[in-house]
């Protein structure tokens, strides 16, 4: 009795799993928790799902808290108190503004923005 038997089954991944270095998980990780970065843009910029660098992060930093650094991670390498950012969007254009920016400044550049 002969039996066949294909080499992969109906269904299951064509590629194999892909294994990333630790140095690159540290450089993707710091990367994510740059002020105003998005993580999952820096994840598809990457070629990875957006739940794979909350891991990552998760792992090298103990929490979900990017200014939280664990003792494995580099203090220095880490953001510790972010700025928070404001995005404001307007036709396309990306206006980021941290907190310590003059309210009438920031009234004159969403004015030049629109007049653009």
């Amino acid at each position: 009795m002969i039996e066949a038997v294909p080499d992969r089954l109906d269904g299951s991944p064509r590629q194999l799993r892909r294994f990333w270095s630790d140095e690159f998980k540290a450089t993707a990780v710091e990367q994510a928790c740059q002020p105003g970065v998005n993580v999952s843009a820096v994840a598809r910029q990457i070629g990875i799902l957006p739940s794979q660098l909350y891991r990552w992060r998760r792992e090298l930093l103990g929490n979900d808290e990017p200014g939280q650094a664990a003792a494995t991670v580099d203090p220095q390498s880490v953001v510790s108190d972010p700025d928070p950012v404001v995005e404001i969007i307007i036709g396309g254009i990306v206006v980021r503004a941290g907190q310590h920016v003059d309210e009438a400044h920031l009234q004159r550049v969403i004015r030049a923005v629109r007049a653009a």
